[in-house]
C-alpha cells in the first residue's frame, strides 16, 4: 500500500492541538495499516511572545480582555478536552511560554524520527504537568525522555540553532493561508482544520485507502 503525507501545523502550546492529536491518534489506532506517514511544522500562536515567556493570568486577561473573558473562551476548550479524555491542569499553569524553543525541540526531533514522541511528551508537560515548556532544562529533560541527547539538546538550545529557520517556516504558513491550528494537510492538497473527531479521520483513512486501492489496480491493469 502506498503512503500519504500528513503534515500538521500545531503549537504545543495549543490546547485544540492536543485535543486534535488525541482525536487523530484514536483513529489511526482504530485502522489497520493507515497510510499517514505524519510530519510536525511549526506554528507559534504568540510569535511576539518575550523569549522569557510571560505570566499566565496576566497573558490570558490581555488576550481575551479580563477574567470573565479568559474563562469564557476556555469553557469550550475544557469540555472538548473531557469529551476526549484529557484532563487539562489549567489551574496549575502560571507561564505562558514563548515556543520558537519547544518547536526547534520538535525540528530536531523529526531529524532522529521522534517528533511524535516530543510532541506527546511536550503537551503532557505543557497540559498535564503545568511545566514552562519555554526552559531549556525542561526542554532537554523531554529530549532525553524519548532517548535523545540531553547535553547535545541543552547545548543546541543555548544557542541560536534553526531558530530563523522555525521563523521563516512559520512565515511560510501565515503566507500560504493558516491562521489558526491545528491544520492537517493531507497528500499537500486538502488542508483539514481543527481539532476533527476520530469518525471524521476514520472515514478520510477509508477514502484514502479506496483510492489508493482503485490506483494500485488501474497500474496494474
Amino acid at each position: 500500500m502506498s503512503v500519504v503525507k500528513l503534515d500538521i501545523l500545531s503549537d504545543p502550546i495549543c490546547p485544540w492541538c492536543y485535543i486534535g492529536k488525541t482525536h487523530l491518534d484514536k483513529a489511526l489506532a482504530e485502522v489497520v495499516d493507515h497510510p499517514f506517514v505524519i510530519e510536525w511544522h511549526p506554528f507559534q500562536l504568540n510569535p511576539e511572545m518575550p523569549r522569557e515567556g510571560m505570566d499566565r493570568r496576566a497573558y490570558l486577561e490581555g488576550k481575551f480582555g479580563g477574567k470573565d473573558g479568559a474563562v469564557k473562551a476556555y469553557a469550550p476548550v475544557v469540555e472538548h478536552a473531557s469529551t476526549a479524555g484529557l484532563q487539562i491542569n489549567f489551574e496549575a499553569m502560571v507561564r505562558t511560554p514563548n515556543t520558537l524553543d519547544a518547536h526547534r525541540l520538535i525540528h530536531w526531533a523529526g531529524i532522529e524520527r521522534k517528533q511524535g514522541e516530543v510532541v506527546d511528551a511536550l503537551f503532557d508537560a505543557y497540559f498535564v504537568k503545568a511545566k514552562d515548556i519555554g526552559n531549556a532544562e525542561i526542554l532537554a529533560d523531554i529530549a532525553a525522555s524519548v532517548g535523545m541527547d540531553r547535553d547535545v539538546t541543552l547545548r543546541l538550545l543555548s544557542g541560536e540553532t534553526d531558530a530563523d529557520e522555525i521563523r521563516n517556516r512559520d512565515a511560510h504558513s501565515r503566507k500560504m493561508g493558516i491562521s489558526s491550528v491545528p491544520t492537517f494537510v493531507v497528500a499537500n492538497q486538502h488542508a483539514v482544520p481543527g481539532a476533527q473527531q476520530p469518525e471524521l479521520w476514520k472515514q478520510v483513512i477509508a477514502d484514502i485507502q479506496t483510492q489508493l486501492q482503485a490506483d494500485e489496480e488501474t497500474k496494474a491493469d
